[in-house]
């Protein structure tokens, strides 16, 4: 067929509804006038259909275009860029629909649709979304087909189902091409934009940023351990370290990047585990105190932390070696020291009075922490998710006045005390504890994990952590957040429809903690499936593998796998089989010995009657074989291979002087 011919009406009706399931799962990052613009575009579509319209003129096509960079720039502030480039695509995908004329107007169309398919990989990688990219991809095959089988022309759904058996049939290629092919960085790990916003800790804290979180139930990572893992009370998952503090926000120094590692000495047992941590746009990952990993590009910082070259923009799944007994910086630089000591000119007074009594009264660091958690712990103290409105001096105001708050308020608070009693401390930022998945043999650390303690230092025992948290509601640390909000009932308040929150249900909460395992597996079977995850898989199949041999049977492999395909797909042993075809084949040689040869493409019926305008003797006999080969071959009787001899043979006989 020619690619110049108008658009079948099924053809059409398949790209239409590709159109829609293509660019609903981009809705949730795309402009909202994009809606508008497909129905603006299929209406008018549907109009030239009918007859009802004209195409646009290139006029028109250019103001539409200008229309779309206007709409793009205004809603994402820039033509450059990840989601820029996106919405640029899907409307090209959808103007395109408008000046559909031809059949290679559609092949365009349909091209666009497969990759812009492909692009959701970079918003969503998941299984959910995998699964339904099939729908889009099965509906532009059928539109694919629907232009070349005119014959399909009133029957839709079986359209559908070829283009079904079709994706199946590939299902298996597909397989053996993502086990064995070489891998290399998928199109989804590009980096993410710069003003996309991803839920997780930042740089630096303040009370309110700890509360946001705490209402987010957003993965933050899974951990699954070489053997039996720690305690709860013991998951203490650090992410940075904040020593700057600016009377209402402490945030991190950015000399520590450039300092030179923290000196320690491991001791008591070790702790190796794996983690996979999901996109945070930060650099730093999490780990239990004191890490080691062999992740390229990652180091451990002055502050204990680990953190990458570049930031997390994609799932990320490493390996950890914790020493939790680990001695920390027995002896400190005075650098470190002044920083873990500084605390602004002026603010909270009263704070910094009661330091000093405090001071006076314990002559050891050991004595004044312990005093502190005492205090924390005997005093009437609350822990809420709903703390009241502070002041400017808001230590002394948590302290004093309003004694509510979270984990942010109270290591804010503890770590000043501290430090105006002239103990070095800093605040630790990450998350405590997880929910265990007994099912999957793995940790869960989500959003509203995310937990501040404390760390200070004294000479020869370096740092040590105490979370004054726990003090206050211990709840909070052996059992989880949502126990330690029961009476207050604040847990996940704004996720009405979270499974978390239903999780006394026990077949509801064996059902998402069965869905989570599969995402679990999707992310380190599929998602992690890359170079050395694949060495270590065919390692493990073909013993150990060299480059050179990985890549001969790699190359070799595929040379076999694609001739399989091409016997399975072309099946040359029909044609032997075929009794129709190979005497049909045999009238095409008779004639070609009279000088009548078969054009390529042309069909029997023109053939004969080509013949039998150079041999009109015999041409009754040519049009009888014919006919016979026809109602055989296409009329839907089973074949009769005798008939058609003696058909063949009428036609030898009429023509003697070719047998002498």
């Amino acid at each position: 067929m020619s690619a110049a011919q108008p658009v079948p009406r099924i053809g059409l009706t398949w790209l239409l509804v590709a159109q829609v399931l293509v660019i609903l799962p981009h809705l949730p990052h795309l402009p909202l006038w994009i809606v508008g613009l497909w129905l603006g575009c299929a209406a008018w579509r549907l109009q030239i259909f009918l007859m009802r319209a004209e195409f646009p003129s290139a006029w028109v096509k250019l103001g539409l275009m200008l229309a779309v960079l206007g709409g793009v720039f205004l809603s994402r502030g820039s033509l450059v860029g990840m989601e820029a480039a996106t919405v640029l695509l899907v409307a090209a995908f959808i103007i395109k629909l408008v000046e559909l004329r031809t059949k290679r107007d559609a092949l365009v169309l349909i091209l666009l649709g497969f990759f812009t398919v492909v692009t959701g990989y970079l918003f969503d990688d998941g299984i959910l979304a995998a699964l339904y990219s099939l729908l889009p991809v099965t509906v532009l095959l059928a539109a694919l087909i629907g232009l070349q089988q005119s014959t399909f022309a009133a029957r839709p759904w079986a359209t559908l189902r070829l283009a079904a058996s079709l994706l199946l049939q590939a299902l298996p290629l597909m397989v053996l091409l993502f086990v064995f092919f070489p891998r290399m960085g998928p199109l989804w790990a590009l980096p993410l934009p710069g003003d996309k916003s991803i839920t997780g800790l930042a740089d630096s804290m303040a009370p309110a940023d700890i509360a946001e979180l705490s209402r987010s139930p957003e993965l933050a990572f899974r951990v699954s351990f070489d053997g039996t893992p720690p305690p709860r009370s013991q998951l203490y998952w650090r992410a940075l370290t904040l020593d700057r503090f600016d009377g209402r926000r402490w945030s991190q120094a950015e000399i520590v990047a450039f300092a030179p590692p923290p000196r320690w000495q491991a001791r008591g047992r070790s702790l190796d585990y794996e983690v996979i941590m999901q996109p945070s746009a930060q650099r730093w990952l999490f780990a239990l105190d004191v890490a080691t990993t062999d992740l390229p590009d990652t180091r451990l910082l002055g502050d204990f932390r680990l953190q990458r070259a570049r930031p997390v923009q994609r799932p990320l799944r490493y390996r950890v070696t914790s020493w939790p007994e680990a001695l920390r910086e027995p002896q400190a630089s005075p650098l470190l020291l002044r920083r873990a000591l500084q605390l602004p000119a002026q603010g909270d007074p009263r704070s910094r009075a009661w330091a000093a009594e405090l001071r006076a009264q314990y002559g050891q660091p050991d004595e004044l922490v312990r005093a502190l958690l005492k205090h924390f712990r005997e005093q009437p103290f609350r822990y809420t998710l709903r703390p009241p409105t502070l002041g400017a001096d808001s230590i002394d105001g948590f302290l004093f006045d309003t004694r509510s708050g979270f984990c942010a308020h109270y290591a804010g608070a503890m770590v000043f005390v501290l430090r105006a009693a002239g103990v070095p401390a800093r605040v630790v930022a990450g998350y405590q504890g997880g929910e265990w998945n007994a099912g999957g043999g793995y940790l869960q650390v989500r959003q509203f994990d995310a937990h501040a303690w404390v760390e200070y230092w004294q000479p020869e025992r370096g740092w040590t952590s105490v979370d004054p948290t726990f003090q206050v509601a211990p709840e909070r640390i052996e059992l989880g957040l949502e126990e330690a909000l029961g009476e207050e009932r604040s847990f996940l308040e704004d996720s009405p429809l979270s499974l978390l929150r239903y999780r006394q249900i026990d077949w509801l909460n064996r059902l998402r903690l069965s869905w989570d395992e599969l995402n679990y597996d999707w992310q380190r079977w599929v998602l992690g499936y890359q170079g050395e995850r694949q060495l270590e898989v065919l390692e493990g199949w073909f013993g150990r593998i060299h480059g050179r041999d990985l890549a001969l049977a790699l190359v070799g492999g595929g040379a076999l796998l694609l001739g399989a395909l091409a016997l399975w797909l072309f099946k040359p042993w029909r044609r032997t089989r075929d009794g129709c075809l190979r005497q049909f084949q045999r009238f095409e040689r008779l004639l070609a010995r009279h000088g009548v040869h078969r054009a390529p493409g042309e069909g029997a019926r023109s053939f004969a009657e080509r013949a039998c305008e150079v041999l009109p003797d015999q041409a009754d006999a040519i049009r009888a074989f014919v006919a016979a080969y026809e109602v055989q071959r296409y009329g839907g009787q089973p074949a009769a291979p005798g008939e058609l001899r003696r058909s063949l043979r009428r036609v030898r006989r009429s023509l003697p002087w070719l047998l002498g």
